[in-house]
């Protein structure tokens, strides 16, 4: 019991809240029931029982107007004696009404104590009771976040009732675990896919050797083939490496702050997938404007870089890539468009996962990545406090569009 009481319990306090409560409201009650009963009750003797006093006198019966009578030696003297014997029945009778206050109001009070410590003691009983009732959804709570745990996030309280403040905390808290569900899910697959995809590189790789080491005469050429092939596989799984290094980067929040313009970045970007464009024969309209903006340069960079690398590769041999750079309404913008296969209204979002990849399977015509681009611009942008959107092309393709905070 010590350990309980020095624990304070929200319900042990409820309970001696209510008793409390209750205690000063019958306390303040009785004080008023006192008052009005003193002031009711009379201070001296009533008409009634003063006029007893005087027939009790003029009956005859009274001893003391009996000896007047007895020893008076004229009718002056009698009459005198009746009138100290009628004054001596009325303080009589003002002593009885006195008495009688006093004892009236004494049991009011003793009664009314009485009482009151009893109902103070069913108050806290009740309270008590009331405060379990009420406080029984946060134990439900209580027990639903002990019981959840990263292998069980799918625990809900789903509390039934009016819709009270204890019934938007519950829901509050089982759209936490929803969200906290998803968030383990995602990084169970996102790890998953990590290691699929590093491990393709791996297995490349130690295929590549493993075959040629196989071979009784290894020739130059087969060497040669086998050192690219290795090299390929690496070049590979160092992208990789690199996307997921920046994806955490970005997913901790910016960095060191700096003025930055947009369209530097763009420009740089553009002029490094030269040889991709070139080689795709993609036609390219730039329009940068200057787009000065405050953030991590090299994330920011990196956002540049990743958005128009994935214009240039998920596109068509003769498309087009329309890069954009600007100021509008206190935000930098940059937005990058291109021509490309035909993308679905809800397959939009989808690209933003990561390893999510237009075209899955790899092959001749496939083109390259590991699906973490539009990825990393999506942390980057959530990073920096901006906004992205895409929508698909018309004519097939996705247009892009990202806005981070101007500088002032």
């Amino acid at each position: 019991m010590p350990g309980f009481l020095r624990q304070r319990p929200v319900r042990l306090r409820l309970a001696l809240i209510y008793s409390g409560l209750f205690l000063l409201a019958g306390a303040a009650l009785l004080t008023v029931t006192y008052g009005l009963a003193a002031n009711t009750l009379p201070t001296g003797p009533s008409g009634n029982l003063s006029a007893k006093a005087v027939q009790l006198v003029n009956s005859g019966k009274y001893p003391s107007l009996e000896i007047c009578r007895e020893t008076a030696a004229s009718p002056q003297a009698a009459e005198k004696c009746k009138q100290e014997a009628t004054q001596a029945a009325a303080k009589l009778a003002a002593e009885v009404a006195a008495n009688a206050r006093a004892q009236t109001l004494n049991d009011l009070l003793d009664y009314s104590l009485a009482a009151l410590a009893l109902m103070t003691v069913v108050s806290a009983v009740l309270g008590w009771i009331v405060a379990g009732r009420a406080l029984r959804p946060v134990h439900a709570i209580t027990a639903a976040a002990r019981r959840a745990s990263e292998q069980n996030l799918s625990e809900r309280i789903a509390l039934a009732g009016p819709a009270d403040e204890l019934k938007e905390l519950a829901d509050t808290f089982d759209a936490m675990l929803a969200r906290l569900e998803a968030a383990f899910a995602s990084q169970r697959r996102f790890v998953a896919n990590a290691s699929h995809e590093l491990r393709t590189p791996l297995a490349v790789m130690r295929a590549a050797i493993d075959v040629t080491l196989a071979k009784p005469e290894r020739t130059p050429e087969q060497l040669e083939a086998m050192a690219a092939e290795v090299r390929q596989a690496t070049e590979q799984a160092e992208r990789l490496v690199e996307a997921l290094l920046t994806l955490a980067r970005s997913d901790r929040g910016q960095g060191s702050r700096s003025a930055l313009d947009v369209a530097v970045f763009a420009e740089d970007a553009l002029d490094a997938a030269a040889p991709a464009i070139k080689a795709s024969s993609l036609r390219v309209t730039s329009a940068l404007v200057p787009a000065p903006a405050v953030g991590d340069p090299v994330l920011v960079e990196r956002l540049v870089a990743n958005l128009i690398d994935n214009a240039v590769r998920h596109n068509i041999a003769d498309g087009w890539v329309k890069v954009s750079t600007g100021d509008s309404d206190g935000m930098a913008f940059i937005s990058v468009a291109n021509g490309g296969p035909v993308i679905e209204e809800t397959e939009v979002a989808s690209l933003f996962e990561p390893f999510r990849r237009l075209c899955p399977h790899q092959g001749p015509g496939a083109p390259s990545g590991v699906g973490l681009g539009l990825s990393i611009v999506q942390s980057v942008v959530t990073a920096h406090h901006g906004h992205v959107t895409a929508r698909p092309q018309a004519g097939g393709g996705l247009a892009v569009l990202v806005l981070l905070p101007a500088s002032r």
